[in-house]
């Protein structure tokens, strides 16, 4: 029992954080990348980098959700929200909202800590690939 308690978790786990990501991934696929570009020529960088939030904003999020190398998928979203925190919100790391209490980069939190769970968990008996893949 205890089993089937704690797949179900890492089942609701893998759902919550790849569909809520996933939901900001398909926002950038509709209506492009332009924001992130902006920041990323703030800091010089070069502009190929923005095609990566699609792998942690799209692919990573669709890899937990089915259970394929849900791992890996985490492992792509930690890199992305660090990169996100670090290019935009950096300034607001220890900020709280005076009209809500509320933590200035708590979506931002919940994707990261949520996305370490599922890297240290694994994706559970209900997945595509199945609790004994190795990068699962």
């Amino acid at each position: 029992m205890d089993t089937i308690r704690n797949d179900l978790g890492r089942l609701i786990l893998r759902l919550t954080l790849g569909g809520l990501l996933l939901l900001h991934g398909i926002h950038k696929i509709l209506n492009g990348v332009d924001p992130v570009r902006a920041v990323l020529a703030n800091y010089h960088l070069p502009d190929f980098i923005v095609y990566g939030v699609y792998f942690g904003e799209v692919a990573a999020p669709v890899l937990i959700i089915l259970g394929i190398f849900a791992r890996i998928g985490a492992l792509l979203i930690i890199v992305d929200v660090i990169v996100a925190i670090v290019l935009a919100r950096l300034a607001e790391v220890f900020k709280v909202s005076a009209q809500t209490g509320a933590y200035a980069l708590e979506a931002e939190s919940f994707f990261l800590f949520c996305a370490v769970a599922v890297a240290l968990l694994g994706a559970g008996r209900y997945s595509l690939a199945g609790p004994d893949e190795r990068w699962n």
